[in-house]
């Protein structure tokens, strides 16, 4: 069916179906968010015929979701990249994600982590030796940075669902009944009464939230954290490797986990699920050490 022959024109569920099409269009775009942007690439990883794949390429070309960026001129070939309008759909992927596995691989209930050997939990756990995508994220103090840190050194990134400087903003309602959504501020004191030692071991530290950078901002200045925070608000790096979240007060958070990053860009070691975010730091650094 063509997105003109879809009943109520006026709806934008109805016309957004036109162009996405089917379920194998949304996971071209899981994929290609995640780095897999070549059509060899993607018919391995996909297991979709050759045929259903190009046209799929070519419907998300068409309707400006994608565009082609060729890499060889004799045969030609080319890497299917998001456009902007196509960036637009990642947050949708994301509460699709948030939706299948607390709904359908779950119970429903609303939480901020895991259980050890869930689903979850091993997807999380595959993506060490993984690349982090090549994606921008917005520092607490408006500055684009990629998510690793430059300069030859290990970066520990540690995600949390949120932490709010006092007389900014208050926490959503109901967060300390969500399990896993409590000790932001105690894990991100914590990773700055050890910065020094992270230093000298050769990482950097980075935490990553959702929120907003000027939200980071406040609690960058009111916990004098001496190292950055990243605002992925866009769900760029969250599509990207389909990292774990939950949904609370209208807003996609990150669950509470953490990623070490080699030099190269390579995801070497996974926290999650994290139940004690003091303790984390801890065992954080002790790997850091080890390596």
């Amino acid at each position: 069916m063509k997105r003109a022959d879809l009943p109520d024109a006026d709806c934008g569920i109805a016309q957004a179906l036109g162009v996405i099409g089917d379920w194998w269009t949304f996971l071209v775009v899981r994929d290609i968010a995640g780095g897999t942007t070549r059509f060899d690439g993607l018919q391995r990883a996909l297991g979709v015929s050759r045929r259903a794949l190009a046209e799929r390429l070519a419907g998300l070309v068409a309707h400006g979701v994608l565009e082609k960026r060729a890499y060889s001129d004799h045969p030609p070939r080319y890497d299917y990249l998001l456009t902007a309008k196509g960036e637009g759909l990642l947050p949708a992927l994301i509460a699709l994600q948030d939706w299948g596995t607390r709904y359908v691989m779950g119970d429903g209930a609303l939480t901020a982590t895991s259980e050890d050997g869930s689903a979850e939990a091993r997807r999380v756990h595959e993506l060490v030796d993984r690349k982090m995508p090549d994606v921008v994220l917005e520092r607490h103090d408006g500055e684009p940075v990629a998510p690793n840190a430059p300069g030859g050194v290990w970066t520990v990134l540690y995600f949390f669902p949120g932490a709010f400087a006092p007389g900014t903003q208050d926490y959503p309602p109901g967060w300390a009944d969500i399990p896993g959504a409590t000790g932001c501020t105690l894990e991100s004191l914590t990773y700055a009464s050890r910065y020094a030692d992270f230093e000298a071991s050769g990482a950097a530290i980075r935490g990553v939230s959702t929120q907003r950078p000027d939200q980071l901002a406040a609690f960058v200045a009111h916990a004098r954290l001496p190292y950055p925070l990243l605002s992925d608000q866009d769900s760029k790096l969250a599509a990207g490797l389909l990292l774990p979240t939950f949904r609370a007060a209208g807003v996609d958070r990150f669950k509470r986990f953490t990623l070490l990053v080699d030099p190269d860009a390579i995801i070497r070691a996974v926290q999650y699920p994290i139940n004690d975010p003091a303790g984390s730091v801890e065992e954080m650094l002790a790997l850091v050490r080890g390596r």
